[in-house]
């Protein structure tokens, strides 16, 4: 499009997460007039770790906040699977570094968010607006909210998650799928780990449906501990019991068994695992989904906020580069479906300790597809 038919675009963007937060950035650099309507009163990411791929680190660069980003995050070489008990099945590293002059950062979310948040302009984001209707109207697009304010925009993109109302509302009415697992997140410090990611490692143990992610977060001596496990109850927030997490582990590794004694439940995140079923259809003429409204997937592939990070570059090129705003949001679908369908498949696989060949099946599409 036009630089002066961006600079004259109105985009009004649901949600304030990592999509969210990086699609305003995106859009702004183009010249777009930029709005983000989250629902909470407080934007706060509890949880843990997680890592942010060559080719994520590559778009910050192209976003122009690298640095930002960078300072509140971790390099890592490598990504280790192991036995329950310690021994190491393979190890590889991050793909791609050589492609995005960049390796992998493990960054906490909670630091991630702020960083994103951090370098959108004072008073971009609206909080307390909870979405209660939209319509396309073929030329834009009208938000509803429970406060009672209403906005017509020329693009409204929905960024608002797994159980995403844009979605809901214009998209698919399903509902998000539960993947029979639990996942016990915590963020413990780094001392109480027997220095078993002292080399800024990601080192995940496989054994009898459990998988134990230690991933390093050497900037704030600490790091991230997750325990995913076959589960029957797929109440969104179950209640955490230390005697259950210890029953689900036993037999692993002592080092772990010890950190796992050792945890404060109180500061123990435990959630069910749910993801999505593929959508065919992302967008309308107005109206776009980015992140996990649009294909919202299972954690172990570790791709979901990566996949994010890129659909909102994609979407920012697809607008560069097209002569409307509909051309634009086809290419931008055309380019990022067919790898997030592929990522939520494998994603489902999870990890077998007689199967795994390689930490990056199929050459880590997410990456490759960034550098088509």
């Amino acid at each position: 499009m036009k630089p002066e038919t961006l600079k004259n675009l109105d985009v009004a963007i649901i949600g304030a997460g990592y999509a969210g937060a990086t699609a305003a950035r995106a859009l702004s650099l183009l010249g777009a007039k930029v709005t983000v309507y989250e629902q909470a009163r407080q934007v706060k990411e509890v949880g843990a770790g997680i890592g942010l791929r060559p080719s994520t680190m590559d778009q910050f660069r192209k976003l122009g906040i690298f640095e930002a980003i960078a300072a509140v995050t971790s390099p890592s070489d490598n990504f280790e699977i192991l036995t329950a008990q310690g021994q190491h099945i393979l190890v590889e590293e991050w793909p791609e570094k050589q492609a995005f002059g960049a390796t992998t950062h493990f960054v906490h979310r909670g630091d991630f968010i702020d960083a994103l948040l951090g370098v959108l302009p004072s008073g971009m984001v609206k909080l307390g607006h909870r979405l209660t209707g939209i319509v396309d109207n073929g030329a834009s697009a009208t938000a509803t909210f429970e406060n009672g304010v209403s906005v017509t925009a020329d693009l409204i993109v929905g960024a608002d998650g797994i159980r995403s109302q844009v979605r809901a509302r214009l998209f698919s009415d399903k509902a998000p799928v539960f993947a029979g697992e639990h996942a016990y997140r915590a963020v413990i410090p780094a001392e109480s780990t027997s220095g078993l990611v002292a080399d800024g490692n990601l080192r995940m143990y496989v054994g009898r449906g459990t998988k134990i992610y230690v991933l390093p977060l050497l900037h704030r001596k600490e790091v991230s501990f997750d325990v995913t496990c076959l589960a029957a109850d797929p109440t969104p927030a179950p209640v955490s019991s230390k005697k259950q997490l210890l029953e689900v582990i036993a037999g692993f590794d002592q080092r772990l068994i010890a950190i796992a004694e050792s945890l404060d439940m109180s500061q123990v995140n435990l959630r069910s695992v749910y993801d999505i079923d593929p959508i065919p259809q992302w967008h309308s003429q107005a109206v776009a989904l980015i992140g996990d409204a649009a294909h919202a997937m299972c954690h172990h592939q570790g791709q979901g906020a990566n996949s994010a990070i890129l659909d909102a570059g994609a979407l920012a090129d697809a607008l560069r580069d097209a002569n409307s705003v509909p051309e634009a949001l086809a290419r931008y679908q055309a380019q990022r479906k067919p790898v997030t369908d592929e990522l939520q498949r494998m994603s489902r696989q999870g990890w077998s300790e007689d199967e795994i060949k390689t930490v990056f099946p199929n050459q880590h599409p997410g990456e490759l597809a960034a550098r088509s």
